[in-house]
């Protein structure tokens, strides 16, 4: 873990230091977005040191050629990337004639700030120019009211001295990828220039590609509003590929200047580029008609409103307190369920590593938490996301010879674009997240509609996915699954991950509990013959899985046990993390795991397995977790608070919680974790609290960290919305509205009415 770069509070990320060295870290901690566009802490004047400068679109992307040593069949034809787009935050500052350049110049009082309350970020200093010393202050947010506005504002305050102050505010399109595998840039300019009324607009789209895959285009337009009281000029500056507006003022000791630069973002998957440029100007004049202070005030309603439904207070332990909240503020300004065509990235706005691209994660781990602190819509909407990606399922399924519908492991539009073998061939097991995500949405909210109609299109094409992939032992008499990468990526290639062939057993069960449901026009069109009904159900009653009876335990894949098996207690620190240190196949060698796989399953299934059976596990294959996988350790902490390990499950969650803040895996710099951010809230409400849901209905099994002096939270179930509030001896729960609540708390049995409190105890 590195040293701590922000000052704890419970509501605000803040330093008052410029980390010089580890300035990409701090500029991941300090990213925002809307949902629909979003980018990284960078600055907004120039900055000569070592930066990761990104600018990110929802749904915008590019196929890059995928790079592979040796071409097998059925890889992926490329590498879908989430693209640095047209930057619209540089606004380039001379004092004097000399560059505003905090690598370069002297500089006093800085501070950095990120608002929780409401996705704002603030930053200050006073530079020093001679005998003229200048306060900066920078302010700026994503727009959650009109999601296609950004706003930026800049202040300069001379303090002493005599200022000749130039801001050239700009939008610039000579942007490249970091994450690229060839190091092509990624966009062609179609137009730009200066509009009527002072308005500056760059139009470009992403370049031509051999894939067949939609091309982008993209309109940025800015207009540059003045406070002063101070003579000042303006012109403009069109370049190559940017264009700018010279701001020029002279100021002199206590006169300021402020400059708001609004800027319109609209892309082709929703305005065709022909009415783009309108569609902009449209939202800056409707937008110069407020200040900056009365947008921000729109942006503090729209939060407030999503605080107050998802908010987890923490009493007694701020750092805690501030990892639940940066987490979840991450999350949401990364996705809030606007558009169903759009998913939760693993990096967001934050940054371009894994292709920016749709994962198993949404499913496995954003949904949960969705089901509970948002609208039913949000979540259902990413269900509908993969629904219509069906035909590129199909599609991946068909180019590794297979019936039925793979579900890629990473994509943009449906079709697998990863290029690791072990991943794209492999690690199949995302299948099984797709379809217990239909699952809990339907048991949480109680509403089938999803699964009766769409849901089961997407169960009974998985299905037949699973039942052409396994394969029949005639020695041992039982399917099995080979070649296959289990959710522990540290072992390629196993046989029989206990996993993947549980979860492959439990979507035929489930899928066929709904073809039992579903209506007689539905079973037609679905055309599931009786003999595919009784292959499926011969698999579920013969599949193999690994266990062990003396240890007691179920075994990772075939061969696990044959390892030097050792806790990760014996690897020196300066091994970790090891994928950091070691070569690939030292990992694979090793017995190290990177994240849950046998307790995933526990952890998706937890109703089928007894309370021993989970300890077993855990007890054998924790102490062999490095948890170097960012979704790891709230898996981890919701198990042990299970089995009564508290002491371990509030170590783990303050991992999951802090991740990020406190870059623990030392992979921060290149962006956030941001689809693992739901672990700290499932850690806390599925551990800590211990709610469960199966076969609509709900219960808790609740304990307080000792350290920490209660904590609250707010669900909603089934048309509910409770309150749920935790200390050490007892806890209160109170249904603030909807009808009456039947539930088990602390294995009991209670009936909760609307605006009545019910205290347990613990």
């Amino acid at each position: 873990m590195t040293k701590r770069l922000f000052d704890i509070d419970p509501w605000v990320v803040r330093t008052s230091k410029l980390a010089v060295a580890d300035k990409r870290l701090q500029e991941s901690i300090t990213s925002i977005g809307n949902g629909y566009m979003g980018m990284r802490g960078n600055f907004e004047e120039d900055y000569s040191g070592d930066t990761h400068q990104g600018t990110y679109l929802a749904g915008v992307w590019f196929p890059d050629k995928t790079r592979v040593g040796w071409w097998k069949n059925g890889y992926p034809n490329y590498f879908g990337k989430a693209i640095n787009s047209p930057d619209f935050l540089s606004i380039p500052i001379t004092v004097n004639g000399e560059n505003v350049d905090l690598a370069k110049i002297n500089y006093s009082d800085f501070n950095l700030s990120l608002n929780m309350k409401n996705g704002s970020l603030h930053r200050s200093f006073i530079g020093e120019f001679n005998t003229t010393k200048v306060k900066f202050e920078f302010d700026r947010f994503m727009s959650n009211v009109t999601q296609q506005l950004g706003l930026i504002s800049v202040k300069a305050t001379v303090l002493t001295g005599k200022a000749e102050l130039i801001l050239r505010p700009m939008i610039n399109g000579a942007v490249h990828n970091e994450d690229a595998n060839y190091d092509e840039m990624f966009w062609e300019l179609k137009d730009h220039g200066e509009q009527s009324d002072q308005h500056y607009s760059l139009t470009m789209e992403t370049k031509a590609n051999p894939f067949g895959t939609p091309r982008f285009t993209v309109t940025e337009e800015m207009q540059n509003l003045i406070t002063t009281d101070a003579d000042y000029t303006r012109a403009s500056e069109i370049s190559e590929l940017a264009v700018a507006e010279k701001i020029s003022a002279t100021l002199t000791a206590n006169q300021s200047l402020t400059l708001l630069k609004q800027v319109a973002v609209v892309t082709s998957r929703d305005v065709p580029e022909a009415q783009q440029l309108a569609q902009t100007t449209a939202i800056l004049q409707a937008a110069q008609q407020k200040t900056y202070a009365e947008h921000l005030a729109e942006q503090d309603q729209v939060w407030a409103e999503r605080w107050e439904q998802s908010d987890v207070q923490i009493d007694g332990d701020p750092a805690a307190q501030q990892g639940i909240r940066f987490n979840i503020l991450q999350l949401f300004m990364t996705y809030y369920g606007e558009d169903s065509r759009l998913n939760v990235g693993p990096k967001g706005f934050t940054g371009e590593k894994y292709g920016g691209a749709t994962y198993w994660d949404t499913e496995a781990y954003i949904v949960p938490m969705y089901l509970a602190v948002t609208k039913p819509i949000v979540p259902r909407q990413l269900l509908e996301y993969r629904y219509n990606q069906l035909p590129g399922a199909f599609h991946n399924a068909q180019q590794q010879g297979l019936n039925g519908a793979l579900y890629p492991m990473v994509t943009f539009d449906g079709i697998e674009c990863h290029n690791e073998w072990e991943i794209t061939f492999e690690e199949i097991h995302r299948n099984a997240a797709i379809a217990h995500a239909i699952y809990d949405y339907t048991d949480y909210t109680g509403d089938e509609t999803y699964v009766l109609n769409q849901g089961i299109e997407v169960l009974v094409a998985i299905s037949r996915f699973w039942a052409d992939r396994v394969h029949y032992s005639q020695r041992a008499q039982k399917y099995m699954i080979h070649g296959v990468t289990g959710p522990n990526e540290y072992e390629n290639n196993v046989n029989n991950n206990w996993y993947t062939n549980q979860m492959a057993v439990w979507v035929l069960k489930y899928t066929l509990e709904i073809l039992n449901k579903v209506s007689s026009e539905k079973a037609t069109e679905l055309a599931v013959s009786q003999n595919e009904q009784s292959k499926w159900q011969d698999i579920i009653d013969h599949m193999y899985f690994p266990e062990d009876q003396e240890l007691g335990i179920f075994v990772q894949n075939d061969g696990y046990l044959d390892k030097d098996l050792r806790p990760v207690s014996t690897l020196s620190p300066d091994e970790r993390p090891i994928n950091q240190h070691w070569s690939w196949d030292k990992i694979l060698r090793s017995p190290f795991i990177k994240q849950a796989d046998v307790l995933q399953g526990i952890y998706f299934l937890n109703d089928q397995f007894t309370l021993e059976e989970k300890k077993r596990n855990f007890d054998f294959y924790e102490p062999m977790t490095v948890h170097e996988s960012s979704l790891s350790a709230c898996i981890h902490s919701i198990i042990a608070a299970e089995i009564g390990e508290e002491d371990k499950a509030v170590n783990l969650y303050e991992r999951t919680a802090r991740l990020d803040l406190d870059n623990y895996n030392n992979d921060t710099d290149d962006g956030l974790h941001i689809t693992s951010m739901s672990g700290s809230w499932l850690a806390i409400v599925q551990g800590f609290a211990g709610m469960r849901h199966h076969e609509g209905k709900l219960s808790f099994k609740l304990f307080c960290p000792q350290n920490w002096t209660n904590y609250q939270f707010k669900i909603n179930f089934r048309g509910r919305l409770l309150a749920v509030k935790v200390g050490h001896e007892n806890s209160k729960l109170t249904l603030l509205s909807g009808d009456n609540l039947e539930l088990e708390v602390n294995g009991q049995s209670i009936v909760l009415k609307t605006d009545e409190d019910k205290v347990v105890t613990n």
